[in-house]
């Protein structure tokens, strides 16, 4: 099994910036692509982005797009999340997930991935 740890959450003012990180346990994944989903309170768990085994590809969802870039050491086992000119909007907890080998649907899709980190708290203040 993997198990996947998020770290570097916090609070941060209007403007500033985070770098979330993502730390598989005990194996690699390499050959997996991993994704970032966030839920904020009383909204439903949201897609932010993912990136291919290889680090070919990315995909973002819109709100985040030329401020976020996800990225990944394979060889550290790790996936990053670098969150620049945050806003209030992107308050929420923050969620690592690795997709299932194999699985066929749309990769924004939650039902798509197979382990989950326990989240790390993003705080943005205005």
């Amino acid at each position: 099994q993997v198990q996947l740890v998020e770290s570097g959450g916090g609070l941060v003012q209007a403007g500033g910036s985070l770098r979330l990180s993502c730390a598989a346990s005990g194996r690699t994944i390499s050959s997996n692509t991993m994704g970032w989903f966030r839920q904020a309170p009383g909204k439903e768990r949201e897609f932010v982005a993912c990136i291919t085994w290889n680090g070919g590809s990315t995909y973002y969802t819109d709100s985040v797009k030329g401020r976020f870039t996800i990225s990944r050491d394979n060889a550290k086992n790790t996936v990053y999340l670098q969150m620049n000119s945050l806003k209030p909007e992107d308050t929420a907890v923050y969620y690592c997930a690795r997709r299932a080998f194999g699985s066929s649907g749309p990769y924004y899709l939650h039902q798509m991935y197979d382990y989950w980190g326990q989240g790390t708290q993003v705080t943005v203040s205005s």
